[in-house]
């Protein structure tokens, strides 16, 4: 039984990717504080990742799997790691500049991104540092990840419209694009990693064909059978008031995942599992107060 380590495991990204692993059999090692309640069928090891010592050093994982946020969160891994395998940093798109050509591909030059700003430069310097010291780990740079369990306000926001039948605040046109990738998908294309080895180490994953903001609200609401009614915002305020993301459009090239992982699940029927999973775990979701902006502003 292969032995795997997953930074965090408490939150959405992290605790998706442990359960996965548990439920392919894999004796699965979550790394955290113990401040949030933990998944079923994995082993805690109750520390932080800052001040490990030698609680790591007595054991070997076969995969690690990493969220980190910077290059102090690599080093201070890696020196406290026994032995290990494979190791696998889930970055970000936040790495690549606003202003690079795209869609963006795995080898363009990485810099700050006037969006994502400190978390993408920060995430640059975690891959460097992870490549510095191991060139075999792989790098995965995701768009929006969304899905069950998925604790940012998001896809949870336009449920809230649809169930409370608002009508939708669209910014400007709506023609705005979105790239997704569902959790799973991710989480699939980690074991085909694992499995095949591939030359390649850094790649871009994600939905291949993007969806305009408009799409996707629609597909949110008919999700729960029903349909938005659309007010379009043209005024210059900021858009992270009154919507879930930033006015920024991008697009990764995916085209090397996609010659591994051909298959991606359907937005609409990835939709439908996160609205099963909100109307359970709607507490779980770190709600922003959009609708109070909404009403005082745009109502």
């Amino acid at each position: 039984m292969k032995k795997v380590l997953v930074t965090g495991g408490t939150v959405f990204v992290s605790r998706y990717i442990a359960e996965h692993f548990v439920k392919k059999g894999f004796e699965v090692y979550v790394l955290n504080r113990n401040t949030r309640e933990q998944s079923k069928g994995v082993k805690l090891i109750e520390a932080d990742r800052h001040a490990l010592g030698d609680t790591l050093k007595g054991m070997y994982f076969d995969i690690v799997i990493d969220t980190a946020y910077s290059a102090y969160d690599i080093e201070t891994m890696l020196d406290a790691l026994g032995g290990y395998g494979d190791y696998i940093l889930v970055s970000s798109s936040g790495v690549y500049p606003e202003y690079a050509s795209q869609p963006f591909k795995e080898d363009a030059p990485l810099a700050v991104n006037m969006f994502w700003g400190k978390y993408g430069t920060d995430k640059i310097d975690a891959e460097a540092a992870l490549l510095e010291r191991n060139e075999n780990a792989y790098i995965v740079r995701p768009p929006y990840l969304y899905g069950p369990m998925n604790n940012v306000y998001r896809e949870a926001f336009v449920f809230d419209c649809a169930m409370q039948d608002r009508k939708f605040y669209l910014p400007k046109d709506g023609e705005m694009k979105l790239q997704f990738f569902h959790i799973d998908d991710l989480c699939r294309f980690m074991d085909i990693l694992l499995e095949e080895k591939p030359e390649q180490h850094i790649f871009n994953v994600g939905n291949r064909k993007s969806v305009t903001v408009r799409e996707w609200v629609e597909l949110c609401y008919g999700v729960l059978g029903k349909t938005a009614e659309f007010v379009s915002v043209h005024a210059d305020i900021e858009q992270r008031n009154y919507f879930s993301f930033y006015n920024y459009e991008y697009s990764l090239d995916v085209t090397k995942q996609y010659a591994l992982m051909p298959d991606v699940k359907p937005l609409e029927e990835g939709l439908k599992e996160a609205f099963e999973w909100y109307k359970v775990h709607g507490d779980q979701v770190n709600k922003k107060p959009l609708f109070d902006y909404i009403d005082r502003n745009l109502a």
